[in-house]
């Protein structure tokens, strides 16, 4: 969507019974109440909680902005339930040309530290379909699965 916030439950999708995507709101900015947002976040919260099965969470973060503040939360949280995790920079297509790499590098070193991040951050653009292979290569290679 090109609103934020506008996933407000888990939602799942089988790929062909070999796998299992799941899509949890985000934590971020949204056009809700505060009680309605921590209601959602908490969804995820929740899903992600003694997930023995799950190979990886991808977070998704704005290419325009990098990570910032409001992200130390979530992170922090992945860290402390030893939950792996990766960053996939959106919206790579919005930025001038060079500014991706710069953004990619920050992001790394912001997560360098961290123990649960994997050390790899894909910039990807849906709009353009840039990074969008290495994305699902990464996926495939995380779960050792092929489609």
């Amino acid at each position: 969507s090109n609103e934020p916030g506008r996933t407000r439950e888990v939602n799942f999708f089988d790929l062909d019974g070999r796998m299992r995507l799941v899509d949890l709101p985000g934590y971020g900015w949204a056009k809700a109440s505060k009680s309605t947002v921590k209601k959602f976040q908490d969804l995820g919260r929740d899903y992600l909680r003694g997930r023995v099965t799950l190979k990886r969470v991808y977070l998704l973060i704005d290419a325009r902005h990098g990570l910032k503040k409001v992200d130390d939360e979530a992170l922090d949280a992945l860290d402390l339930a030893a939950v792996s995790y990766q960053i996939i920079l959106t919206k790579a297509d919005k930025l001038k040309k060079g500014e991706a790499e710069k953004v990619q590098e920050a992001t790394l070193k912001g997560v360098s530290k961290r123990g649960a991040a994997y050390p790899a951050v894909i910039v990807t653009s849906a709009e353009k379909g840039d990074g969008m292979p290495e994305l699902r290569a990464e996926i495939m290679r995380t779960t050792g699965v092929t489609l």
